[in-house]
């Protein structure tokens, strides 16, 4: 029986981009498999594993899901700056757990170990996969950075937002610097699409922000006005209501400033994740793992983040589904996705327990 320490360190040094995670998927298929567990690969096309341990007796269909994907390094490399392989590493060795201990007693218990969490496609592609179809109640747990959730502590829910990046393709028609009432200078449209996106205001009552991040414009030189222009957008909301409505609001705002001097926006929606959607009933049921696993002192509140997961489009998708998200505290620093992220791997059996205490308490 491996430990959840060798996991992590074998993990930890195949790291993959979303879509890509081929060594990794296999490592995982092939410890799976050795276990007992009935494993389907390929969900969805792609790299998704989902792992079955059916008791054969009526009940609820659980569902545990880790993500895989490493986040991209400007050498043109992979590492996991996210978490992803302890979050791997903990559901593994809950598996081998669940299995040699026989811990389902009734329904059924499904594992997913979801590729693409970073770019948004992850998700959408194990529901394409059908993954999730007889699921009933599905849970998903993160890392947290030292500024959170200590090591020994862990939250009964974690709230994401609602995260969307938009670029705006400008079309103007490029002129010289002499004579630039020949053309539409697609740097002015762009300053005019950012001016107006910052004019525009949302329900008070609800935590967003919307701004620009990027902007290019660039005729290749000095004396040219460019005809052309991109302006990317970052959006974020704690409603995915208010989310649908920025988005809509922000389209028409882009086109009507570029159209004010005859240029065009081009809406172009590059990244996309619901905010959460977590079940009450399911926070309960975790809070009560919290406390039986760790001890009461390890519960704490539920997080709010301005974060994004794609773990919420599965129940975006299938409205019906019992969603739950743990957040584990790992003293992640100086913060996740940062070149230099380490954490504490004394939190690692934590994450264990929690899986472990779900499926006893769910599936015992």
């Amino acid at each position: 029986m491996a430990d959840v320490f060798t996991y992590f360190e074998d993990l930890h040094k195949m790291p993959e981009i979303g879509m890509h995670e081929f060594k990794t998927s296999a490592y995982i298929a092939d410890h799976l498999k050795k276990m007992g567990y009935e494993v389907q690969e390929h969900i969805g096309g792609g790299t998704g594993i989902v792992a079955v341990y059916d008791s054969g007796k009526p009940g609820p269909v659980l569902g545990l899901r880790a993500d895989m994907d490493a986040l991209g390094t400007k050498d043109g490399g992979a590492a996991h700056l996210c978490g992803h392989d302890g979050h791997m590493a903990m559901l593994l060795t809950a598996a081998e757990i669940i299995k040699e201990q026989k811990l389902v007693h009734k329904g059924k218990l499904k594992i997913l170990f979801q590729p693409a969490e970073e770019i948004s496609e992850g998700a959408l592609s194990m529901l394409k996969g059908g993954a999730i179809d007889d699921i009933d109640i599905l849970i998903g747990m993160h890392g947290r950075p030292i500024q959170e959730c200590r090591v020994g502590q862990a939250a009964p829910a974690l709230y994401y937002s609602a995260a969307t990046h938009i670029r705006y393709d400008i079309i103007g028609k490029q002129s010289h610097g002499a004579r630039p009432y020949l053309g539409v200078s697609a740097l002015d449209a762009a300053c005019l699409v950012v001016a107006a996106a910052n004019a525009l205001r949302f329900d008070s009552n609800v935590v967003y922000n919307l701004k620009a991040t990027q902007i290019h414009a660039d005729a290749g030189v000095p004396n040219a006005v460019p005809g052309n222009a991109t302006v990317t957008f970052d959006l974020r909301s704690q409603s995915n209501d208010v989310m649908d409505l920025m988005i809509k609001k922000l389209t028409n705002a882009a086109k009507n400033a570029a159209a004010s001097i005859g240029a065009e926006a081009v809406e172009n929606i590059l990244h996309s994740t619901p905010a959460s959607i977590i079940t009450p009933e399911v926070t309960n049921i975790i809070a009560e793992v919290i406390k039986e696993e760790l001890g009461s002192q390890a519960l704490i509140p539920p997080i709010t983040t301005a974060g994004g997961e794609d773990f919420f489009w599965y129940p975006k998708e299938k409205p019906e589904l019992k969603t739950g998200f743990i957040a584990l505290g790992e003293d992640a620093q100086p913060g996740l996705h940062d070149p230099n992220m380490h954490f504490d791997h004394s939190a690692l059996p934590n994450g264990v327990k929690l899986h472990v205490g779900l499926v006893k308490k769910i599936l015992g």
